[in-house]
């Protein structure tokens, strides 16, 4: 079955949906997106999706022609245009067609587009086992330069460290900010487990506020797990009891190695699982009914 792609007002065949190459998210990288999931005929936290999306816009002085309400249609459009109930969105909204100078105030008007398809970001012997995970040399960038919670289309730190950590032959790599401190995976917030306690770094140390990350301290409170934010280095993760990655394309996955050290008995432990168990039911059970 050929995809079909929401683009700019209208639902068109994968093979029509075309941007000018004078736009300004293919040439500038100046847009935006969300990656948000869909499991079992619900879209899961759609509303905070698109309340980041337009946070993004804002930062980006992106002024948005469509309300929350509308976007949130042609996500559910789509969705069913395609036929399916579980599955990936990739939204995205780029400055639109400009030329070629970088005044952005050249673009009349933004576009946006929505793919729905179905994502499988590692293999499913990862979950049950767990990943292995090399630090990387790029580092994140200053939130001095750009804040890490603005979801832009200028990806191509996070695609070079994700290069090294394939090339050192690892599934997902560390990312440290300028400090030294822990940021970020390159598409996943990071969280340790030390004697029952999770922690995961503070925004302000580089890394998105994910939203599968809040997910996490949403359970942690169901649950009675103390959780908390702390900066952290590569010392805290090679010596904690546990650890696992977030994401909305990865879910909840364990990390049981970094740079060849083993973290606590180099399996996916107690704690994560739980939580691994608990979000997998929540995701489930809650969301916008497609």
């Amino acid at each position: 079955m050929r995809r079909k792609i929401w683009l700019d007002g209208a639902i068109v065949e994968e093979a029509e949906a075309k941007i000018s190459v004078f736009d300004h998210g293919l040439l500038y990288g100046d847009g935006i997106f969300e990656g948000i999931r869909f499991y079992e005929g619900r879209v899961f936290r759609l509303g905070e999706h698109i309340e980041r999306l337009f946070l993004s816009a804002k930062a980006l002085l992106l002024k948005m022609p469509w309300s929350h309400g509308e976007i949130c249609e042609a996500i559910l459009e789509t969705i069913r245009a395609n036929g399916l109930t579980d599955g990936y969105i990739r939204l995205v909204v780029t400055r639109g067609k400009g030329d070629l100078g970088l005044n952005p105030y050249l673009c009349p008007e933004p576009s946006m587009f929505v793919i729905a398809s179905a994502i499988t970001l590692y293999p499913a012997e990862f979950y049950e086992n767990g990943l292995e995970v090399v630090t990387c040399s790029t580092r994140r960038p200053t939130p001095a330069s750009l804040s890490p919670q603005v979801k832009s289309l200028n990806y191509l730190n996070n695609v070079m460290a994700k290069v090294e950590a394939l090339k050192a032959g690892a599934k997902e790599g560390l990312m440290l900010n300028e400090q030294g401190y822990v940021a970020e995976c390159t598409g996943d917030n990071v969280f340790v487990v030390k004697k029952g306690e999770v922690l995961t770094p503070p925004v302000s140390d580089g890394s998105l506020d994910g939203i599968t990350r809040q997910v996490i301290f949403d359970l942690c409170e169901e649950l009675g797990i103390s959780i908390r934010e702390s900066s952290l280095t590569r010392y805290d993760i090679y010596t904690a009891d546990e650890a696992f990655l977030t994401g909305t394309a990865a879910e909840t996955i364990p990390m049981v190695k970094l740079d060849e050290r083993e973290i606590g008995d180099g399996k996916p432990g107690p704690v994560s699982l739980k939580l691994i168990a608990a979000f997998r039911k929540k995701v489930r059970s809650e969301g916008t009914v497609i």
